[in-house]
């Protein structure tokens, strides 16, 4: 999907560049069957408290829906409009089930996709629903099929055991360039409901733990790994429980022990 570029009009279109979509989209406004409310918490919990910092404000936003399930099997459906794999344009064809055709767009379980095949949207327990890259540009490839288990190559390189009748969609999510977007001003994220984000190093010593020293330093004038308000490291620090269950169906790890 490419990206828009503006005449440097104001000092604002100078730096945008917003996405485009008009291989995806008819019209201006999306399917209004396909739409729910969005609720917005302002990074409040049910007790009031702010649990998520620099969430406020914002435009109104509904909630696109997607299937991630693709529970209707051996239908021939044609794209309108949708969140769609890198490559797929309106008026084409898709499908999902055991006996279709393994091109881009469909759904098919793993044992019967072709090894070497980029996938996405994939399933971590049968029928549960796709819960693997799912986001924007991502991807996973389709390395081996071994005792009733497929080896996924996942966005982070970690290798996993999926069971082979877990479902996966073929091809790569699209809107690809979704990192190299630029809101050429703050006010369009603010209308994204994201407030601004101060530096800890900017702050004093009683609001972060990284604040004070005399200009700009590393936590008060010393060497400080980067932490966060409540002085968790924010940087290698291991959030993943020991002796996890799925432990197991892990082949080989992101980062390689050394």
């Amino acid at each position: 999907m490419a990206l828009r570029n503006f005449r440097p009009l104001t000092p604002t279109l100078r730096f945008s560049s917003l996405p485009a979509f008009q291989e995806l989209t008819k019209s201006s406004k999306p399917a209004k069957g396909l739409l729910e409310p969005k609720k917005r918490s302002g990074g409040r919990n049910n007790t009031g408290r702010m649990t998520s910092r620099h969430i406020g404000g914002g435009h109104k936003q509904k909630y696109r829906k997607v299937d991630f399930k693709r529970r209707k099997r051996d239908i021939v459906a044609e794209v309108t409009a949708i969140l769609a794999p890198d490559g797929l344009i309106v008026g084409a064809k898709v499908s999902a089930g055991e006996n279709v055709a393994p091109d881009l767009g469909n759904a098919l379980p793993l044992r019967a996709i072709p090894l070497g095949a980029n996938i996405h949207n994939i399933e971590l327990t049968p029928g549960r629903g796709g819960q693997i890259a799912r986001s924007a540009g991502q991807q996973a490839t389709l390395n081996n099929r071994e005792g009733g288990y497929a080896l996924v190559k996942m966005p982070s390189g970690e290798i996993r055991r999926i069971h082979e009748d877990a479902y996966a969609t073929i091809g790569q999510v699209g809107n690809v360039d979704h990192m190299n977007v630029s809101s050429g001003k703050a006010g369009r994220t603010r209308w994204m409901g994201r407030r601004s984000h101060v530096r800890g190093m900017a702050m004093n010593p009683i609001d972060h733990p990284m604040g004070g020293g005399q200009g700009k330093s590393k936590g008060g004038g010393g060497r400080h790994h980067p932490v966060s308000p409540w002085g968790q490291l924010a940087k290698g620090f291991k959030t993943r429980r020991k002796h996890k269950g799925s432990d197991n169906f892990i082949m080989e790890r992101r980062r390689k022990k050394k």
